[in-house]
């Protein structure tokens, strides 16, 4: 039997993988890897530059029948007429649109209730968070696109003067794989092939997963204009556009195909083949509970974002900004490595004996505090110990995670499982503390680099043409278990209040 290989791409805040893949079996048969400049706003060139890194380390794309792109959501990129980048692109962990967030809000809560919001908060400020949950699925912080676009439009009317088209990175990122990009003067970029997909777009404050619609008026409420192309929507295992042969599908006949991809979060939980019940709690560069529910989810405490998946179904997802960089803040501060932080950390007792940290060392998305600043609290002359501080910073971490669990639960998601990836789940007092500290049974899968799966499945399945996505393995290393321990957590929110 013939191998037919896909790829799966990841575009993150820091590297470009590709992963190809065998599509009948999910096997790797060859991968590939390429950092790229990081921070909070990037050029997109960078991202297209280590994409071509990384799919010359991984053998190259000419025998790749499919492929997908998964990518950070949220992240803006603005082009003009011609195709060009206007500005570098404001990545999701770009918190400058704080104020902008809470100016949408408040536009959008100041008319009075009307006789069918009668479960609407009366402080126009709640009132106006609930009016977007209505909207979009989700209240709005400095993370979505919507509110960087209202920076820009307020603070840079010269490059807002200059946008024609408006996308996500992995909506870039494919579109330059479609063979677009930057055209000679005099002539206008083809948007037509510009697109994304519902997950992805869900993330973006001005898309209504529900209708599968752009909410061009308020888009127009934060960008002053609403002539701007959008990516047209792609359905989740439809065919979006034909790769450029000079970049994958050469000695393919018929060429290599794109399917739509999708948000970072959507494309993990496809390569961890999750089903309705299951959580995955990822620590990374942020903190991220996502779980799978068959119906879209409204948090009327603005809280939980209402994302969708990319299997049609819905992915309710709490995020927080400082993810395992907390543990990372840790080592700095006691110059250590992770191992001996880890070390440190299983020596103490749970409580750290009374200390706590509050890890919010960049504002935090949730609780929505964006100028908020990480705290040390409880220390007396007799706890200040190497131990006890490397235990603090482990357990804020853990304890940002439950209350990012117990915000989705909340909202009525019957939680059946438990899954940890991510480098953080590399840690061993990770591993160790997290069962008891979230009172659960833990799976941990093995460490695999699950958005490029992801998206390598999904190529796989709209290559096939099937109703559902192929069935691929995912190993599970082991089953975490532990005492639960709540005084631990209710320490922990003592101090965050």
């Amino acid at each position: 039997m013939t191998q037919v290989l896909v790829a799966g791409i990841d575009t993150s805040t820091q590297s470009v993988k590709v992963r190809v893949t065998d599509a009948n079996t999910g096997r790797m048969v060859r991968f590939g890897q390429a950092k790229h400049p990081h921070g909070t706003s990037v050029n997109p060139q960078f991202w297209w530059d280590a994409f071509l890194e990384a799919a010359q380390q991984a053998g190259g794309l000419d025998d790749v029948s499919a492929l997908a792109v998964g990518g950070q959501q949220h992240g803006m990129v603005l082009l003009d007429a011609r195709g060009r980048v206007v500005r570098d692109a404001l990545l999701w962990n770009d918190t400058r649109s704080a104020p902008d967030a809470e100016r949408l809000i408040e536009e959008l809560g100041e008319s009075e209730k009307t006789a069918d919001e009668s479960d609407l908060a009366d402080d126009p400020m709640m009132r106006g968070r609930q009016r977007w949950v209505k909207a979009v699925g989700s209240s709005l912080v400095a993370s979505l696109t919507i509110t960087k676009i209202a920076w820009v439009a307020e603070h840079e009317p010269e490059h807002a003067d200059r946008v024609a088209a408006v996308c996500l990175p992995h909506d870039w990122l494919s579109w330059r794989i479609a063979g677009h990009g930057p055209v000679e003067e005099g002539k206008t970029a083809d948007f037509d092939d510009l697109f994304t997909d519902r997950s992805d777009a869900s993330g973006t404050g001005y898309f209504d997963a529900v209708s599968n619609s752009y909410r061009m008026d308020l888009f127009k409420m934060a960008f002053k204009r609403d002539n701007v192309r959008l990516p047209r929507l792609v359905q989740s295992h439809d065919v979006a556009a034909m790769a450029d042969p000079s970049i994958a599908g050469k000695d393919v006949e018929g060429g290599c195909i794109i399917a739509p991809g999708g948000g970072d979060n959507a494309m993990a939980s496809l390569g961890l083949n999750m089903k309705i019940g299951d959580v995955s709690i990822s620590l990374g560069t942020s903190g991220v509970a996502a779980a799978i529910a068959p119906d879209p989810v409204y948090d009327m405490s603005a809280s939980v974002t209402g994302f969708a998946d990319c299997t049609d179904h819905w992915l309710p997802l709490a995020c927080t900004i400082n993810g395992s960089r907390i543990i990372d803040a840790g080592r700095s501060m006691l110059n250590v490595d992770y191992q001996e932080l880890s070390d440190l950390a299983l020596k103490s007792r749970p409580g750290a004996e009374g200390i706590t940290l509050i890890p919010y060392f960049d504002g935090e998305r949730t609780p929505n505090r964006p100028e908020a600043k990480g705290t040390l609290h409880g220390m007396t002359m007799n706890n200040v110990k190497p131990e006890n501080i490397a235990r603090a910073f482990v357990e804020s971490l853990l304890c940002t995670q439950r209350d990012c669990l117990e915000l989705i639960e909340d909202l009525g998601v019957n939680v059946k499982r438990i899954l940890l990836i991510g480098g953080g789940s590399k840690t061993p007092a990770v591993r160790e503390l997290l069962p008891s500290i979230l009172g659960s049974a833990v799976a941990l899968p093995h460490p695999d680099e699950y958005v490029a799966i992801g998206a390598a499945r999904q190529a796989a399945w709209v290559l096939d043409g099937s109703d559902q996505a192929p069935e691929w393995p995912v190993a599970i290393d082991e089953t975490l278990s532990g005492e639960p321990n709540n005084d631990v957590f209710q320490q922990y929110a003592s101090y965050r209040g």
